[in-house]
């Protein structure tokens, strides 16, 4: 039971539906969907879509995609990669010989071909009930109509006005005056209803064929990028098996590489042997999280890439072996400062939304442009705004993660499940780029191990070790103590540039047949049921 006196959200609690994002009109699109006969994976689609109009700097049509979908609520569960593709014709070699010798954010060489249209037109015609038009339609009007900018929106829209002021297209259509819109002003789209008009009445080929992908292309080659019609034309995801481990008696169940959910489960074997008592806040505890990210995250940026490059040993990676020789390095006397350290792009911005519908079908959402506001790169006719996922890309030859023809990044974003007894008993995810692994782990180990509510989980201050260096961000509400005792075991810490992450959960109580949701104050939104 939370404190009633304290600051907080209760969780949300509901009989037939419910939908949890980081945006409350996408929440209440979802409902709405539910309500007039949509199931989980209409709603879900429909809420990602009002994202890609109302939270702009988070997500949109010209990012990337992964989805966990449970029809029913079994355990047989499908797991879908949307991750965008390079063009055929990048290459390490292609690169060097254009002077290129890093991925820049807004380089056409950090967009690859965007894949959430394509997710969303699949996972519909597979999982859906409304047709596409219904679906997309709330979206739609909010871009023609316009919509409320909400007080975190405004706030990531202000941290990246030069990065919008670089491109004309994108000046004039996301910026007043050159600024960033403030809160509770009304913004409008145009350009982008047009593309999701087409989407709606055209499907999948409306956007990779046709007038909205020779107008991406042609702004991308205009910027030097290597893309071409074929590659938007001949572009799909996949469907994937999912990878699943166990802890504290529950299954955990993750999209495979090129995501880096398995990161997330390696950290749970890590921490599945420490004792989980007293304060999930005590300094022990979160000393043994930052070292075990760290170590994970070393193996991840080593052995985590496009599994067309290179399957990587799933065994091996999920291996009790591996997890105790990890464990074994943590010394709680200080921290450790022999890792290895590896050169990765800061992964930032994405939504996550979660739906269970009231035929227990379940819903697992996430949807990315990497930086807030992607490149930063828009076509001038379609109102597109391309995400930077290519940054993400090593250009060390050999490396499982190098960039080549029509592969796809180490991905970040990554939706997650919990069954028990052959039945799904959570649908959650955690935003924030690099941090979702930790996130994950970090979120069920305090619900599962400690037997912390979500919404309490949720709401704990969040730490987390920049990856590949010796420097963990805190936020302020972490207790002066803890962060003293850290700085003294020898961590070097900094406050991020904006809150750590957010997330959304929702638990199927079987029993009572009764759902119950949690979603992040960090960001906007909140969970709502019917």
């Amino acid at each position: 039971m939370r404190n009633f006196e304290a600051p907080g959200r209760s969780m949300v609690v509901a009989r037939n539906g419910m939908a949890a994002t980081s945006h409350p009109l996408a929440t209440l699109v979802a409902i709405n969907t539910l309500e007039a006969g949509g199931n989980a994976m209409d709603a879900a689609i429909a809420a990602c879509a009002v994202q890609c109009v109302v939270e702009p700097g988070s997500t949109g049509v010209g990012g990337d995609c992964f989805a966990l979908y449970s029809q029913g609520g079994v355990d047989d569960i499908v797991a879908y990669n949307g991750a965008g593709w390079a063009p055929a014709a990048a290459s390490i070699d292609t690169l060097q010989k254009l002077g290129v010798n890093a991925i820049e954010r807004d380089s056409a060489h950090a967009v690859t071909v965007p894949g959430a249209v394509h997710a969303w037109t699949t996972l519909h015609r597979d999982h859906g009930r409304r047709s596409l038009g219904e679906v997309l339609a709330p979206a739609i009007r909010y871009a023609d109509q316009g919509y409320a900018v909400a007080p975190r929106t405004a706030l990531d829209w202000s941290n990246e006005a030069q990065l919008l002021r670089r491109d004309p297209n994108a000046r004039a259509a996301m910026l007043v005056d050159g600024n960033a819109p403030l809160p509770g002003t009304t913004h409008r789209q145009p350009l982008l209803a047009n593309t999701l008009r087409a989407i709606a009445e055209g499907g999948r080929d409306a956007f990779y064929r046709g007038d909205i992908a020779a107008d991406i292309v042609g702004h991308l080659q205009r910027h030097g990028g290597l893309h071409t019609l074929d590659d938007f034309a001949d572009y799909h995801g996949d469907y994937v098996t999912p990878i699943r481990s166990t802890f504290q008696g529950y299954e955990i169940v993750e999209c495979p590489p090129s995501g880096q959910g398995i990161i997330a489960l390696m950290l749970l074997k890590i921490l599945q042997k420490f004792d989980a008592k007293g304060d999930p806040l005590d300094v022990d505890r979160i000393h043994r999280e930052i070292e075990a990210t760290r170590l994970a995250y070393s193996v991840r940026d080593a052995f985590l890439g496009d599994p067309q490059g290179g399957k990587p040993d799933v065994d091996w990676l999920l291996s009790d072996e591996l997890a105790d020789r990890l464990r074994d390095q943590i010394d709680l006397d200080g921290a450790l400062t022999d890792l290895p350290a590896f050169a990765t792009a800061e992964h930032k911005d994405t939504v996550y939304i979660t739906v269970v519908d009231r035929d227990r079908n379940c819903a697992s959402f996430i949807n990315s442009l990497f930086h807030p506001f992607g490149s930063g790169l828009m076509a001038p006719k379609s109102g597109v705004l391309m995400h930077n996922r290519g940054q993400s890309f090593s250009l060390e030859k050999g490396h499982p993660n190098a960039i080549g023809p029509h592969k796809r990044p180490m991905h970040t974003i990554i939706p997650g499940m919990v069954t028990k007894g052959g039945r799904v008993q959570m649908s959650f995810g955690v935003m924030g780029g690099h941090y979702q692994a930790m996130g994950h782990a970090h979120f069920l180990s305090k619900v599962l191990h400690y037997g912390m509510d979500m919404q309490s989980a949720i709401q704990l201050p969040r730490i987390f070790p920049r990856p590949g260096t010796h420097t963990v961000e805190f936020e302020e509400t972490m207790p002066v103590e803890v962060r003293a005792e850290l700085t003294r075991r020898g961590f070097t810490l900094a406050r991020p540039n904006s809150p750590i992450g957010g997330a959304q959960a929702i638990w199927v109580d079987w029993e009572n047949g009764t759902l119950l949701g949690a979603s992040d104050h960090r960001k906007d939104g909140c969970a709502l049921g019917y």
